[in-house]
């Protein structure tokens, strides 16, 4: 309600999109129905799927809050597509930023986790990740979101499964948050300054200037990385730099970039058999918020073999050998 109401203030043309993930019964068509009456007396479009939600779930292998999140964000991906829509604005804000961070933090992350969400980026989608996504209330707290409707007399429902400490972050929303507003009623935007600052003064990494006729880049939210083909005498070092990826050209064969999906797994170069990404990933300390954003090069005679993992490790099957003829050296930077 906030955000709607938010949007309609700043003057630009919108429509609503409403997921109704069909979890929570009689309560679920409720908030359904305030969204649409809401939507309807602005005059805006309403667009309103219901998801089968605990089957996608299963199906998949991951938990219900992960399903929800990649159900919302690949239809709104397609509505934009279908409607000519230009952006996707979420209501995140400064306690959902909070939050994250610390499930980040309990979980084991890198840099990536510890910055936080963005006021804006891209729809983490592997077909839509093109779409911008804007969080127009990140700078606001729950609080400031509760004054807010209340200055404009806006109707809100609660969700009833708040309450409950089913989830990680129910259990740190309401069981730590407390404590944490007892030492610094102003944790929250503290944790945040915090956020931005690391994303300040964290530096970024280089990469290689030279740039010739057989190398392209490609840019994803998170990573800038450049791909450059080299022929290969045997006399390089093998052993591959911090940051950068050495793969034998021919076995790799054309490389297709994309981003993580389910089925998708690997032979890391070193290690043991066969790991499934998820799994690579958990290894790795990569959360999902930062998962949708790894570049990842597949195999074009295998769809879900990934030849390398961009600015971590290459496949067995790539790897340099005496009769490798050419290479490809990725170079990757955070952007």
């Amino acid at each position: 309600m906030c955000l709607m109401e938010k949007v309609r203030l700043s003057g630009e043309p919108f429509a609503v999109a409403h997921c109704n993930f069909g979890l929570r019964g009689a309560d679920s068509d409720g908030d359904e129905a305030l969204v649409k009456s809401k939507a309807a007396a602005l005059g805006a479009v309403c667009h309103v799927k219901r998801f089968d939600t605990q089957a996608f779930a299963a199906a998949e292998g991951i938990s219900i809050e992960m399903a929800a999140r990649r159900l919302r964000y690949h239809w709104f991906g397609e509505l934009c597509q279908e409607f000519g829509y230009t952006a996707v604005a979420v209501a995140h804000n400064a306690n959902d930023n909070a939050e994250t961070l610390l499930l980040n933090l309990l979980r084991g992350t890198g840099v990536r986790g510890i910055l936080g969400m963005k006021a804006s980026g891209f729809i983490p989608d592997p077909e839509f990740g093109h779409i911008p996504l804007l969080r127009p209330l990140l700078g606001m707290t729950r609080a400031d979101i509760e004054a807010f409707a209340a200055e404009h007399n806006l109707q809100w429902r609660e969700d009833a499964t708040n309450a409950l400490n089913d989830y990680k972050r129910n259990k740190i929303r309401n069981l730590v948050f407390p404590v944490f507003k007892e030492i610094n009623p102003k944790f929250v935007e503290v944790l945040n300054r915090d956020m931005e600052r690391f994303a300040s003064e964290i530096p970024e990494s280089t990469y290689p200037s030279g740039i010739n006729p057989s190398c392209h880049s490609e840019r994803s939210e998170e990573y800038i990385f450049i791909i450059n083909e080299e022929d290969w005498d045997g006399t390089q070092p093998v052993k591959q730099p911090e940051g950068m990826l050495i793969m034998d050209a021919d076995k790799a064969g054309d490389l297709v970039e994309g981003r993580w999906e389910t089925g998708d797994w690997i032979k890391p170069l070193g290690a043991p058999g066969k790991k499934k990404m998820q799994d690579w990933f958990t290894d790795h300390h990569i959360g999902a918020d930062e998962k949708p954003f790894v570049p990842l090069m597949r195999s074009p005679k295998e769809y879900h073999h990934i030849l390398a993992v961009v600015g971590y490790c290459i496949d067995n099957s790539v790897k340099v050998t005496k009769g490798t003829k050419r290479i490809f050296r990725i170079s990757v930077k955070k952007d």
